[in-house]
């Protein structure tokens, strides 16, 4: 029996554009991997060195040249172990999403990436390119034959193919992939197919972390040559992943591979709005964070998240009331502060917003009162929470969710306002539904009960609901499903069961809020067409779908 190749897989966030730091990590987990877990092998993810998207820095001739003496300052510290390390390879005029690998004080051989995606999120190919006279990447380790491919290579049959052609019995997929719901699924079948279709076992590295609106979950799995798919390992949480494999079996036998137990919807999306709150925090030097707390189910589920990111000592809750302001509204915010631990401020804006009018009286005189009115209260709440950020420091967050962002039942800088918004990627459907996830999982109400169940409203009028303005959420969110992730037009709509009446509504609003969207800040994605830098429309646009 052929003696087992040890593989680790380093399943952690290397943050974009920390060139030095990261290259300083990476050099320290080769000899731990190698001391530590006894590997012959340690894969690092897509574009370790630079960190992943790094988008316009690769426009910088610096940056590029950093990188590469990153690669190499590592590659001599490298003995007793094989690393695979990604980084962005720039040849003269052109550059290549590459991952090299090092052994012996030397880089011993190099792959560029042949699959560059331009679709949703990605943007490869306005940066890189595709060397024709690239070819398959073989390296062997104690006398295993391993092959080498990069991310989106692993979608496409041919680069596979090539590489088994090679001579690879064992293929290392470095990921750069973010998370989006449903996706785990669809990879693990990828997974069984090429495994199946090749033969060769496939060691699949998805790195971790936030990064601005996107949220990379590792979920990294390994899959047997046979066609056997692992579990994952656990999403969300670094961990050094350590496997045997052995080449008469062509099977994988876990060393260290601490499994993903709950991969519900819920579950992965809230670690995700968390993961990305957390690390969108830490990315950009705060430790703390604060919001106005209303009592209504979004501010309530944020105040949540920003809890279980950052901790309740680093979290400042705002109530704000107004005249239009229930009693259960305080009642409920304080409620909740009270359960999680966070200190809560009481700002009323009846002097503010008074002082708004009276400025504007003279103006306004003979004009009625309409939402013009209402959206200075929220503005006044935008400006003292921007006041308290600016003063005491954390970073604002907002508490819009997706369906509000679709059709503009938001105020733009008034609730709009903060530096980043946590359930902007959550239909207000989803965000009930995630409500009563975590306090099942919790055994207790972080968001209270009453909030739950209580009418939505924006409490900016007497006797104010959602509903005034919008359609019911569970009508509202299913037409918003079709039209924004399905891209379904307005005769497809209608021929579903929707209203005409409500379809021309509900797009109407869509298309005149694409301004308020561009304006809005960033929010970690866990849909498949999340506003943003997935779904970019003109906000200048004579179609009518």
């Amino acid at each position: 029996m052929s003696p087992s190749l040890r593989v680790a897989l380093a399943q952690f966030d290397f943050p974009v554009g920390a060139v030095r730091a990261n290259a300083e990590r990476i050099a320290a987990m080769i000899a731990t991997a190698r001391d530590e877990h006894g590997a012959d092998i340690v894969l690092f993810p897509e574009l370790a060195i630079s960190g992943y998207p790094p988008e316009d820095l690769l426009f910088r001739p610096v940056f590029l040249a950093d990188c590469e003496s990153a690669l190499r300052e590592i590659a001599a510290t490298v003995q007793g172990i094989t690393a695979v390390i990604g980084w962005p390879e720039s040849a003269g005029s052109v550059l290549y999403n590459s991952a090299s690998v090092l052994r012996d004080g030397e880089i011993i051989a190099t792959y560029r990436k042949r699959e560059l995606p331009n679709y949703a999120v990605f943007d490869e190919r306005r940066y890189f390119d595709v060397d024709p006279d690239g070819g398959s990447c073989v390296f062997e380790v104690k006398g295993v034959p391993v092959g080498l491919i990069i991310c989106e290579d692993l979608w496409f049959a041919e680069p596979l193919d090539a590489t088994r052609s090679a001579g690879a019995e064992l293929v290392l997929v470095p990921n750069a992939s973010p998370f989006e719901r449903d996706k785990h699924a669809g990879r693990d079948h990828l997974l069984a197919q090429r495994t199946q279709e090749s033969g060769c076992a496939i060691a699949y590295l998805n790195v971790i972390g936030g990064q601005d609106a996107l949220v990379f979950d590792g979920g990294s799995v390994l899959a047997d040559g046979d066609g056997h798919v692992h579990n994952a390992a656990k999403a969300f949480e670094e961990h050094w992943l350590v496997a045997d494999y052995d080449r008469d079996s062509r099977h994988f036998t876990h060393a260290h591979w601490p499994e993903e137990t709950d991969e519900g919807r819920s579950s992965l999306a809230w670690r995700a709005v968390v993961r990305g709150t957390r690390d969108y925090c830490h990315k950009n030097g705060f430790r703390k964070a604060l919001l106005g707390l209303s009592g209504g189910i979004d501010s309530a589920m944020v105040l949540a998240i920003a809890v279980d990111a950052l901790g309740a000592e680093n979290v400042t809750a705002v109530r704000m009331p107004s005249r239009y302001t229930a009693g259960l509204s305080n009642d409920l915010a304080a409620e909740q502060c009270a359960t999680l631990g966070v200190e809560l401020l009481t700002l009323p804006i009846a002097a503010p917003f008074q002082g708004y009018l009276d400025t504007l009286a003279a103006t306004f005189e003979g004009l009625p009162a309409d939402t013009t009115e209402e959206n200075l209260q929220s503005r006044c709440r935008g400006a003292l929470l921007m006041a308290l950020s600016n003063k005491l420091g954390g970073l604002l967050l907002t508490t819009g969710n997706k369906s509000e962002y679709a059709v503009g039942y938001a105020t733009i800088y008034g609730d709009m306002c903060g530096g980043y918004a946590p359930i902007k990627d959550l239909y207000k459907t989803e965000v009930f539904e995630l409500a009563r996830w975590r306090n099942a999982v919790a055994g207790r109400p972080v968001i209270p009960p009453a909030v739950i169940a209580r009418p939505p409203s924006a409490e900016l009028r007497e006797n104010q609901t959602d509903q005034d303005s919008l359609p019911p959420y569970d009508v509202l969110d299913a037409i918003l499903l079709r039209c924004v992730e399905n891209e379904e037009s307005r005769s497809e709509l209608i021929a579903a069961g929707f209203a005409e009446a409500t379809v021309d509504q509900v797009l109407h609003l869509l298309r005149i809020n694409e301004w308020k969207r561009h304006q809005s800040a960033p929010g970690p994605k866990v849909s498949h067409r999340a506003f943003g830098r997935e779904r970019r429309y003109p906000i200048s646009s004579g179609y009518r779908p």
